[in-house]
């Protein structure tokens, strides 16, 4: 890719990366016009000072349009959803996975030589001590405070 159609990539994902923006975007894909109230519920959670942000933003990239019945799509805004049109497949075949992956058990079955219980030595008698298997009783603790 060339050094402007990166800048303007850039520029399209600064603008869509925007908190809710594509959500507005997403409201408005039927085609029909929304009131702002109504483009507020459909998006749900927004506040109104970031909707009416968010509808500023998009207004001035020429992406939304204001009319008499509402917000809707500008042609520009139209083909953008075209072309993000793939996301609603992909994210239907996404969460598949992700269901099927929380579903499969996350680590194989243990064996039954990895899941035997490890038992430590039994502890000697002091008359087994002399004992040339078994090994020499531990050290004491030696002082190195002085």
């Amino acid at each position: 890719m060339s050094t402007k159609e990166n800048a303007a990539v850039s520029q399209l994902l600064a603008l869509l990366e925007a908190r809710y923006a594509l959500r507005v975007l997403w409201a408005l894909r039927d085609g029909h016009a929304q009131t702002f109230r109504l483009l507020q519920d459909s998006v749900g959670g927004i506040t109104p000072n970031t909707l009416n942000t968010r509808i500023k933003e998009l207004r001035e990239a020429g992406i939304v349009s204001h009319g008499s019945d509402g917000y809707c799509l500008t042609l520009s805004g139209q083909d953008l959803l075209k072309r993000l049109s793939d996301l609603q497949a992909f994210a239907g075949k996404w969460q598949l996975g992700q269901l099927k992956k929380a579903a499969a058990p996350a680590a194989p079955p243990a064996t039954a030589a990895s899941a035997a219980p490890v038992t430590p030595p039994a502890p000697s008698s002091p008359s087994s001590s002399s004992s040339p298997s078994s090994p020499p009783p531990p050290a004491p603790p030696v002082d190195t405070a002085s």
